[in-house]
């Protein structure tokens, strides 16, 4: 038996036409990508999703006779592209107004509603059906949440802790400075924790 084949190994066979490497590269990372892509994208934004996907894998394709490591690997890179093209999108369609201040401390954010007052407590049997409820809400609050940070702070959580992402990485893929990799995602950090415990009860609470 031998190995599979990495990503850059599969890159190099489809520059040389092999289309079942490209077939097997699609395989490997369509799911994430397409996730990636509409929660970069938002709710407001998420209709256009495969129009940001297919034109990713154009790209790729397109790409495929020049395309060289260079320090990173086919997924950053691919990412990267879906990143660039996302921003694009809202850039131009002028859903996105925080573009130019990802980088900023906004206001403090303030929950809209009630907390969840009603939720079980940390005494809830373990795989009870009210423990149940309350993770599939917990879950719902933090795509909420995602969804009201600026786009270049939401990119940068979901590469570093949804993909694995390392920090250097991250800068590679958002274009950025390490520095400036490494204040998008604080931000999107403090943000998320603040609005997932504004609503969590207080023996919840980490």
């Amino acid at each position: 038996m031998t190995d599979e084949p990495d990503d850059d190994a599969l890159m190099r066979a489809f520059a040389q036409g092999d289309a079942r490497a490209f077939e097997r590269l699609y395989a490997r990372h369509h799911a994430a990508l397409y996730r990636f892509v509409r929660r970069v994208l938002g709710r407001q934004a998420g209709t256009q999703a495969d129009e940001v996907f297919q034109d990713t894998w154009l790209r790729v394709v397109n790409a495929r006779e020049r395309w060289a490591p260079q320090g990173a690997t086919f997924r950053t890179w691919l990412f990267t592209l879906a990143h660039h093209r996302a921003i694009d999108l809202l850039r131009k369609s002028g859903r996105e107004i925080s573009l130019d201040n990802g980088d900023d401390e906004r206001e403090p954010w303030q929950p809209a509603a009630a907390a969840w007052q009603t939720w079980p407590g940390a005494s809830a049997a373990p795989d009870s059906a009210h423990e149940q409820v309350f993770w599939r809400a917990a879950g719902q609050r933090l795509l909420d949440c995602l969804e009201a940070l600026p786009a270049v702070q939401r990119s940068a959580f979901l590469l570093h802790h949804e993909d694995g992402l390392a920090l250097d990485e991250l800068a590679r893929a958002l274009e950025v400075g390490f520095e400036t990799a490494k204040s998008r995602l604080r931000y999107a950090m403090s943000k998320l924790r603040t609005c997932m415990g504004a609503y969590l009860p207080q023996g919840q609470k980490a």
